[in-house]
């Protein structure tokens, strides 16, 4: 069972995972690296290299190289990175997807089904979860749990990443959870919205145009500057690296931000929504 930390949103350390952070912490007390010395020789912050090593983060691709040369470590960081799975709360299809999250420079999202993953309190993640079939135990329930708040640090610890999110205005208005679970809801989403690096637009319940009929659109770049996209539907989902494939949905992305409501209006919406 992949739970959280009592008192904490931290997830429970898996063995593989605590078996990495070991490891790198041995390599690094070999190389005579403290942890706030060895981050700016990997561009990783001293917090992120601690959570690594605490077994409480996943180490992306990236990581893993960087540590691998320049501690030395005779390609065993590599050997035991590709031994650990991802997060059992992270569904299969999803994996490759959530490893280059952590990489992002830009990340865009347009949903029209629910509020996506990295935007949600826990009680409405719960109340999504509560609602899938089949039937999902309660052990389930919390694993999933704890990956998804894992997932959402993004948002804080990668300050640098350009975030953008369209969300279709009756997404707020499904009440989901009921009206104190959706007002929760609400301020967290202007929270976020607060963040200098993070862009939200609604989609309005009227529009006579709309460019995203099709469904819903996750795109990121790379630190290399490479596109990828995501689209999910009810029972998987499908990575996209196709070159042409994800330019047509750059051209869709584009054209409903200018669509939605400005950022000033979103924002403004929210607040009437919420009562403010």
């Amino acid at each position: 069972m992949s739970s959280s930390t009592p008192g904490t949103n931290e997830p429970e350390p898996t063995d593989g995972l605590k078996a990495f952070g070991a490891a790198l912490k041995s390599f690094r007390k070999r190389a005579g690296y403290t942890q706030e010395s060895l981050a700016p020789e990997i561009g990783y912050s001293a917090h992120f290299i601690a959570s690594i090593e605490q077994g409480r983060r996943f180490p992306p691709p990236r990581f893993v190289d960087q540590t691998e040369v320049t501690l030395d470590a005779f390609g065993t960081l590599r050997l035991v990175a590709h031994q650990l799975s991802r997060q059992r709360g992270l569904a299969s299809w999803f994996r490759r997807w959530a490893q280059l999250e952590q990489e992002a420079i830009t990340l865009y999202t347009y949903e029209c089904r629910l509020i996506p993953g990295l935007l949600q309190t826990p009680a409405y993640a719960e109340q999504v979860f509560a609602n899938r079939l089949p039937t999902l135990g309660d052990d389930q329930i919390q694993a999933q749990l704890a990956a998804r708040v894992d997932r959402q640090k993004l948002l804080t610890e990668r300050p640098n990443t350009a975030y953008s999110f369209i969300l279709e205005e009756h997404l707020f208005l499904r009440n989901m959870g009921g009206t104190e679970v959706t007002r929760e809801l609400i301020d967290h989403t202007l929270a976020l919205a607060a963040r200098r690096n993070i862009e939200l637009q609604i989609m309005p319940l009227v529009s006579e145009s709309h460019a995203g009929l099709d469904g819903p659109i996750r795109l990121l770049e790379t630190p290399d500057n490479r596109w990828f996209a995501y689209c999910e539907g009810q029972r998987g989902g499908q990575f996209i690296s196709d070159a042409k494939e994800i330019s047509v949905l750059q051209k869709r992305y584009a054209r409903m931000r200018s669509q939605a409501l400005s950022f000033e209006k979103s924002v403004s919406l929210l607040e009437r929504m919420r009562g403010a």
